[in-house]
């Protein structure tokens, strides 16, 4: 069901409370003008090389970010939470380019877009909500740059340990899935999980990995520490 305007502002407050900066009738007039949008889990937000048609602000679900090769392979750059900012969806706007990626909903997913015009109005006279839009801007580059660190310093084995021991001791999750995420593939990944569960590292079921030694995966994560 639809909300009113009035629950649709305070679900935005409560996600994005930087735009409590706002004079109520600008809030009012970003609802009104904003449309809402809803998609499925997988889901395609946008598409590389599509033009951006405005600036997301996300109620609620994830939007994973990915870049895709010629050959099909896919390489997860980060994801965007309710209350955070897409950067590649700030910089198309900000440069009038295309977008270099693809916007996916990893979950049912739920946000407002927000008129390119509008956007621009609000990155020009609303400074809390420009220092917003350039402060995730800058941490969200901080993580790409550790990324570019991984691919190019780290083995893929190491980023693999590393990537399980952020998920917990269980994780239901698919080798096709984890390949995504490290821009590998899937038969590279499950053969590592397999050398890993021969070292008693982990145990392997059906889209299911349980951390057995969280010590031995440090170690091999990180063999400097």
């Amino acid at each position: 069901m639809r909300k009113t305007p009035t629950e649709l502002q305070q679900s935005l407050l409560l996600v994005y409370p930087v735009l409590r900066s706002l004079p109520p009738a600008q809030l009012a007039a970003l609802c009104e003008v904003a449309t809402l949008l809803q998609l499925p889990a997988s889901g395609e937000l946008f598409a590389e090389g599509q033009t951006c048609k405005g600036f997301p602000l996300i109620l609620r679900g994830t939007i994973k970010v990915v870049k895709s090769s010629a050959g099909g392979r896919e390489m997860l750059l980060y994801r965007v939470p309710p209350g955070d900012s897409c950067i590649i969806t700030s910089s198309c706007l900000l440069a009038d380019s295309p977008y270099s990626a693809r916007g996916i909903a990893e979950t049912p997913l739920s946000l407002l877009l927000v008129p390119i015009d509008f956007f621009e109005e609000l990155v020009a006279n609303n400074r809390p909500f420009r220092d917003f839009v350039f402060r995730l801007f800058a941490e969200r580059i901080a993580e790409l740059m550790e990324l570019v660190e991984e691919v190019a310093f780290r083995r893929l084995d190491q980023r693999l340990a590393k990537l399980l021991l952020a998920r917990g001791d269980a994780i239901h999750c698919t080798h096709q899935a984890l390949a995504d995420e490290l821009g590998s593939v899937r038969e590279i990944v499950s053969r590592l999980l397999k050398g890993f569960a021969a070292a008693g590292l982990v145990s392997l079921a059906r889209e299911q990995i349980m951390v057995v030694d969280r010590a031995g995966l440090r170690q091999l994560a990180d063999p400097g520490r």
